[in-house]
């Protein structure tokens, strides 16, 4: 049986894999020149490894990931370490990267706070039920029993960094549970980049008889005479039994109108955000304290949701000792960042990291780079699991699987491998 894949980012990847060790002849279809999707990366010629154009890393508790990883016999890719995260408050960096330091964290103030925020931070990492939880959104569940000082001091900076004022107070209790449930301090990358195991993947799938197709803008998906499907890409038609797209929600309609009226209108409601992303080369570090992750309050004149040392992780001598930092955001698709210029989200950040490290100067960078997508961080409202749309379209032998569907988990690496086990045995059933 045959069967076309849309996307080989890591969903379309693992489902390849999924489906070509159960006897199928799989064709993946890639727009890019490369595998990896959100998480690929490119290199400098002077750089022994990749940079992830999105900044990327995973968690021990990541079991989808490691369980493909060990499948793959990649396990010697895996590199873990536990880098320091930060906070800001009055004009200083505080750590923020394990519970006895939240609970030092002087935004908390005193007293009543602190026993608060650590008594309503262990029950969420105790508690599993979290369809309970989605009927309320985060604020006023965290206002009712962390209490307000809390929730304004900790988490409404962080909502609103996440999804923007406009969408922040309508985010539900059981995303921000599963950030706190199943994260750890201790983070993973792979060595060589997330862009060397991505190639090792393809490498690996073709061994298996899958098919690539990169530089591949698919038109039209489609219905054929048989009763399979047809994807057309530049002008070129292939036939399949099944079909599985990895793509947005926003972009199937464009490709696939036939799919049914009703399945794409409820593939429209679903809202999100998209990502901009600044990644610098400097001649020396930012962070004066060795520090990973700034999470940065946009309330407070900072440009960006955070500024990634990634040099603070990945060691800088695999990048011909050159500092490397990324600054991101999420916002609206019509928000000016996505058309500036590079050089021009440069000027927009440079006095964010001066206040960071008052030394920083200009001439530091040595180069830079901007992406942009519009589809990154879905939006979960309150009962958004009744929004997410099934695995099947109403025609038979077409199948849809991407971000929108990890919830209530965050967009992420471990969760797409996830999703694609489960897209996975349902083509197969």
């Amino acid at each position: 049986m045959k069967i076309g894949i849309v996307g080989a980012g890591i969903c379309g990847l693992t489902a390849a894999w999924n489906l070509s060790k159960a006897g199928y002849e799989v064709t993946i279809y890639e727009r890019d020149l490369q595998p990896g999707g959100l998480a690929s990366g490119f290199r400098q010629p002077e750089w022994d490894y990749s940079v992830e154009k999105f900044y990327h890393h995973f968690f021990t508790s990541d079991k989808s990931l490691l369980a493909l990883v060990k499948d793959l016999g990649m396990e010697d890719l895996i590199s873990i370490k536990r880098p320091k995260s930060v906070m800001f408050h009055r004009g200083k960096f505080y750590p923020f990267d394990s519970i006895p330091a939240a609970i030092l964290y002087p935004g908390l103030g005193y007293g009543i706070n602190k026993i608060r925020f650590g008594f309503v931070g262990l029950y969420l990492r105790l508690f599993n039920r979290w369809q309970t939880l989605e009927k309320y959104t985060a604020k006023e569940w965290m206002i009712k029993y962390a209490g307000e000082s809390v929730y304004r001091t900790m988490w409404e900076p962080m909502m609103v960094g996440k999804f923007g004022e406009r969408y922040a107070d309508q985010v539900n209790m059981a995303w921000l549970w599963a950030r706190l449930y199943s994260r750890t301090t201790q983070l993973g990358t792979f060595r060589g980049g997330f862009q060397h195991f991505f190639d090792l993947f393809q490498e690996r799938l073709e061994k298996e008889g899958v098919t690539f197709r990169f530089g591949a803008q698919v038109n039209n998906i489609a219905q054929n005479q048989t009763g399979g499907w047809r994807i057309t890409a530049d002008g070129e038609g292939t036939d399949f039994d099944k079909v599985l797209v990895t793509t947005s929600p926003q972009s199937l309609p464009k490709i696939a109108p036939e799919i049914g009226e009703h399945f794409l209108e409820k593939l429209k409601e679903l809202k999100s955000l998209g990502a901009v992303v600044l990644v610098l080369s400097l001649k020396r570090p930012v962070s004066p304290d060795g520090y990973y992750w700034y999470n940065l309050p946009k309330d407070q004149g900072f440009p960006f949701l955070a500024l990634v040392e990634h040099t603070n992780f990945v060691s800088s001598e695999y990048f011909n000792g050159e500092t490397i930092i990324y600054a991101g955001d999420y916002l609206e698709p019509g928000h000016e960042n996505f058309s500036l210029s590079k050089e021009a989200l440069v000027q927009k950040l440079i006095p964010g990291l001066q206040r960071i490290n008052p030394e920083f100067q200009e001439d530091w960078i040595l180069e830079s780079w901007k992406f942009s997508t519009p589809y990154a961080q879905p939006i979960p409202f309150v009962n958004h699991s009744q929004n997410i749309p099934p695995f099947t379209g109403p025609l038979p032998g077409f199948y849809f699987a991407s971000m929108s569907q990890v919830y209530p988990w965050d967009r992420g690496t471990n969760y797409s491998v996830e999703l694609a086990n489960r897209v996975s045995s349902v083509i197969q059933s």
